[in-house]
């Protein structure tokens, strides 16, 4: 979901004293109120106004065919990005002998254009019409969010770090529903700006309530008491430290840990759980998949069984979606 859902920090117990002023309203208002220098804004402002003026000049899909340009530019000249980016698809596929199949030829291409694509839409999403944005955005399985909704506990949405997440709470709260994230406290000069712009276009986002990933666990059970739809990704690259409650997964034949805390407060509030995958199109269209529910929410408790068949389910999940869109893939 979101401006960036980040990995939930809030793992280690619910007694843990709260950092000073970190109350929802003063959490969501530090995360986007933050003073940018005057040279920064200009610069972006720059940015902005040529991409816009070329939407005007070009249309959408001008934009579009740009952003394909700039993406393969940065394709052969960013060996170090390229290189890494294959290493990682190939550990998905295992190193076959005979080679990536078909769906991974030309992934680290696509992958290039596709997230320069995805940079460019994100830049200039609040000068958009909304009825143009909403026109691009295809909903599976829409059913499954609204049933879990009906339960008027609040739903919990597992993100990964596969595809552009980030944008999706911006397409379910112009969809009019009731979002929260979760993420990380440093974050870019460039994110802080584009939300400010954001929550002066559209009122949907100055609804948004969103925390950083350390933030103190009563929120996130209050998100769930006012029936919102509060989402984070759980998949971690780097140790963030040995107090977080993490689940041993098998994500492509290794062994992996994965944060578990806010599926625990998910558990623990009868909050239905569910997976959500953004997949980007051709000319700026999206696809919003939702899978699940990763547990039953009428029996499911805060076990340590509960918790490691819904993470499992959740890489699983995560496993088959990377290899039918392997050029999704951010982190393996």
């Amino acid at each position: 979901m979101g401006a960036d859902l980040s990995n939930m920090g809030a793992n280690d117990a619910i007694a843990q004293p709260r950092r000073a002023g970190a109350s929802a309203d003063e959490t969501r208002s530090r995360s986007r109120d933050d003073g940018l220098p005057w040279l920064t804004r200009v610069k972006f402002m720059i940015v902005r106004g040529f991409l816009w003026s070329w939407a005007r000049c070009f249309s959408l899909t001008g934009l579009y065919l740009f952003g394909q340009f700039f993406g393969t530019c940065e394709w052969v000249l960013n060996f170090n990005r390229r290189r890494r980016f294959m290493q990682n698809l190939l550990q998905v596929y295992g190193n076959p002998p005979e080679g990536l199949p078909p769906s991974a030829r030309g992934a680290c291409r696509q992958h290039f254009m596709r997230t320069r694509c995805d940079k460019l839409f994100y830049l200039i999403f609040d000068k958009l019409p909304r009825e143009k944005i909403l026109k691009r955005v295809k909903f599976h399985d829409r059913h499954i969010i609204d049933d879990a909704l009906a339960r008027n506990k609040g739903v919990y949405v597992c993100m990964s770090h596969h595809g552009s997440h980030h944008v999706l709470i911006l397409l379910m709260a112009l969809m009019g529903y009731k979002v929260a994230g979760v993420r990380d406290r440093n974050e870019g000069p460039l994110r802080k700006y584009v939300q400010q712009k954001y929550d002066e276009t559209f009122p949907e986002f100055r609804s948004i309530k969103m925390f950083f990933a350390d933030a103190y666990p009563r929120d996130l059970y209050r998100c769930f008491a006012e029936g919102r739809i509060l989402g984070s990704a759980l998949d971690v690259s780097r140790f963030r430290g040995a107090h977080l409650r993490t689940a041993t997964v098998d994500l492509f034949g290794k062994k992996r840990e994965f944060l578990t805390g806010t599926l625990q407060i998910a558990l623990r509030c009868g909050a239905p759980i569910v997976q959500g995958f953004v997949v980007s199109k051709k000319n700026f269209y999206f696809h919003l998949i939702p899978k699940g529910p990763l547990v039953d929410p009428d029996t499911a408790t805060d076990t340590p069984e509960v918790v490691q068949a819904a993470m499992q389910r959740y890489a699983d999940n995560i496993a088959e979606h990377v290899q039918k869109y392997p050029d999704h893939l951010s982190k393996s």
